[in-house]
């Protein structure tokens, strides 16, 4: 009964579930953020550098699987394209949990360079927070229209439009986390 109504909801109302998850989302990550919740452990710098690789893993992953999705859909392969999206959702949703105890129970990493490289990180970073900020409704509403429709019924709705947004502004940020994760971490220095 619960998921029948579930679904009836994601079909008849996917705008306001849209809205209702980036809102808890971003609850998430604005609490974890600006509270200090009791909620997470206290974390070594040698944990918070093992969620940071983790991060970046599970991010370069999702890349994979967002490129793969965007391909897998331009050939006709519908089944094969809702798996690989599936898939980047549920390593996002990953990435959310381990991004969250890290921020909530480690320290904060600063990057050490070159002036000039710094603020070309400063840049990339602050468009990647952007574009992740953005991505989250654009993401949501594709999946849940994506999750709540047949392949016949999509092609009546504003799912492809979304979804190349959604793909766009996704990938770029990850790609951007990626590479200022790779400056921070392993081409310049930081300090704990």
């Amino acid at each position: 009964m619960a998921v029948a109504r579930a679904d009836s909801l994601l079909r008849t109302r996917p705008r306001t579930v849209t809205i209702a998850l980036t809102l808890v989302g971003y609850a998430l990550v604005v609490g974890t953020f600006t509270f200090e919740l009791p909620i997470y452990p206290d974390l070594t710098q040698t944990q918070v550098n093992w969620l940071t690789h983790a991060i970046a893993a599970i991010n370069a992953a999702t890349t994979v699987l967002l490129v793969a999705g965007w391909y897998l859909i331009r050939r006709g392969r519908v089944d094969a394209h809702r798996r690989a999206m599936i898939g980047a959702f549920s390593l996002i949703l990953g990435f959310l949990v381990v991004y969250l105890v890290r921020v909530g129970g480690g320290g904060e990493k600063y990057f050490v360079g070159p002036d000039s490289v710094y603020y070309a990180y400063l840049a990339m970073l602050g468009i990647h927070v952007l574009l992740s900020i953005v991505a989250v409704p654009v993401v949501l509403y594709a999946l849940v229209l994506g999750l709540s429709h047949t392949p016949a019924e999509l092609r009546e709705t504003v799912h492809a439009r979304v979804g190349r947004v959604a793909a766009a502004s996704w990938i770029v940020s990850l790609v951007l986390g990626v590479v200022t994760y790779l400056l921070l971490n392993h081409v310049y220095d930081y300090t704990f």
